[in-house]
């Protein structure tokens, strides 16, 4: 049997490209389910192998995720890196009764000294940097810095400034759902910038999920094959499962997130179903900014202004 590994919840870049190298050493380790942005970085790397398209069933995956820019991004030197599992969001998770919010919310809000917040390091200058570009104080678009590291450099050094300024409301870094969750039920937090399955766990206790005006953080994460695997064919059995209506539900399910597959909306949990619809009209959904490439130079120096935030 195949051995799938979620990095999703591991804290920094260092630590997933260290364990995914033991793993591709040992041969332990068939597939690993990192997010669309983390392809480059793993690839450069040399620690996975290609997908056989002709073992899988890529017309089963709804518009968008394995076609398009996405499907883009899925493949390195014309070899399918990438399949889709599930995707997300990252937005504002806020107590309706004290979250002080802007009329709509913004990322903002979470440098508001009112407003004890929960954050992700790396996610938290991110937003910083949008928020400031949305406002026309940066010198270039924020998104030069995914491409160019003398702009990521000029950029986030901006940001960092910013972000620091405005560090004395955090209550709370998280880099998984129960550091997240802590931040909230522990830690006096009325403000985050979270998943959205920590809204979704949060949703009967007083907290609303909330895109903001600049748009959520989308995910989207997929399956790679290790380099090394020794379950090929139930490796493939897996990712094609997953993108079935039955299997997309139910690893959407999995992770409070939205399925993959084709059909699988109307097998999803009445409950998750109506949590999304109710965050996400077709505004949000225009709005969606999703992560973008990121090469592991860029990761590592991310990860560097993550420490100095910290």
């Amino acid at each position: 049997t195949g051995i799938a590994v979620n990095f999703k919840e591991v804290p920094d870049n260092e630590t997933i490209f260290a364990d995914a190298k033991v793993a591709l050493e040992t041969g332990g380790v068939d597939m690993i389910e990192p997010a669309i942005d983390r392809v480059g970085a793993y690839y450069s790397n040399g620690l996975v192998g290609a997908w056989d398209e002709s073992k899988l069933a890529v017309g089963n995956y709804l518009p968008g995720l394995a076609d398009g820019n996405a499907g883009e991004r899925s493949r390195k030197d014309g070899m399918l890196l990438y399949v889709p599992s599930n995707w997300g969001t990252e937005a504002l998770v806020a107590n309706t009764a004290s979250a002080k919010l802007s009329s709509p919310p913004s990322l903002g809000d979470l440098f508001n000294p009112e407003n004890p917040v929960v954050v992700r390091p790396h996610s938290a200058l991110a937003a910083m940097g949008r928020w400031l570009d949305a406002q026309g104080k940066l010198p270039r678009p924020w998104m030069d810095g995914y491409t160019d590291m003398a702009a990521m450099t000029e950029v986030w050094d901006i940001a960092l400034a910013e972000a620091i300024k405005a560090k004395g409301n955090i209550v709370q870094w998280w880099s998984g759902e129960n550091e997240a969750n802590a931040g909230f039920t522990a830690n006096g937090a009325v403000l985050g910038l979270n998943w959205d399955s920590t809204g979704f766990n949060l949703r009967n206790d007083g907290y609303a999920y909330i895109a903001p005006a600049e748009g959520a953080f989308a995910w989207h994460q997929g399956f790679m094959l290790m380099k090394n695997a020794t379950n090929v064919d139930e490796a493939h059995e897996l990712a094609k499962w997953v993108s079935t209506p039955e299997g997309a539900a139910a690893w959407a399910g999995a992770f409070s997130s939205n399925p993959v597959g084709k059909g699988a909306a109307e097998l999803l949990n009445p409950d998750v179903a109506a949590y999304y619809s109710g965050t996400f009209n077709d505004e949000a959904l225009s709005k969606l900014w999703w992560w973008p490439d990121q090469s592991a130079e860029f990761l590592a120096k991310r990860a560097e202004y993550a420490d100095k935030f910290k």
